[in-house]
């Protein structure tokens, strides 16, 4: 199946490691196979990666467009997520759905699900903030 992509002016997207950026105009183009996609809306540099969650999701996302280092990826999800779980046992259900996706080999699907690991953690930050 296809996909239709839409771009905004000077936007970026990464497609099978190759980042992608757009002239001044609007674009739309389509992709006929299967091939690594990432928007960025959905790219986290590694300058922004400041907490344990947004450390997890640059992870997914290396392992998404990085195959070729993809065990130390996976080495640096796991401690991660290890350490996030002993200090915050309420994330275990949100990391226990992006491991899922993983051992299947679902970047795409672990990124979305790291998405709400990180809004979540959002929600705790803000609930300690208000009670300080």
């Amino acid at each position: 199946m296809a996909l239709k992509i839409g771009l905004k002016p000077n936007e970026k997207l990464i497609i099978n490691g190759a980042v992608i950026q757009n002239g001044k105009n609007r674009s739309e183009f389509i992709i006929e196979n299967c091939a690594t996609i990432l928007r960025e809306k959905d790219i986290l540099r590694a300058d922004e990666a400041t907490t344990y969650c947004s450390k997890i999701y640059l992870a997914i996302q290396m392992m998404y467009i990085d195959e070729q280092n993809l065990v130390d990826y996976h080495n640096t999800y796991w401690t991660l997520v290890r350490d996030l779980v002993k200090a915050v046992p309420s994330t275990v259900d949100h990391a226990g759905a992006i491991s899922e996706h993983l051992l299947k080999n679902e970047y795409y699907q672990a990124l979305k699900a790291a998405r709400k690991l990180m809004d979540y953690e959002q929600e705790v930050l803000n609930r300690v903030r208000i009670t300080t």
